[in-house]
């Protein structure tokens, strides 16, 4: 069984999230021949001020703009 583990910055709707996990089990229906019901998708989202990149957190780059 395929399963996807996606890390996300907090952020997006859960319309966003389900239209993207249902994109992903498409694809991998299309490109490994499985069915649906056996790929799992799971998304592990962060709060922005626990997620860094350049030593600056999400949160931090986010006032920025």
């Amino acid at each position: 069984m395929p399963e996807i583990t996606i890390n996300l910055a907090a952020g997006r709707t859960d319309e966003q999230k389900r239209g993207m996990m249902a994109d992903i089990t498409a694809a991998l229906v299309k490109h490994l021949g499985v069915d649906p019901e056996v790929v799992v998708i799971q998304i592990n989202e962060a709060p922005l001020s626990h997620k860094m990149k350049g030593g600056k957190t999400y949160l931090e780059r986010q006032a920025k703009t």
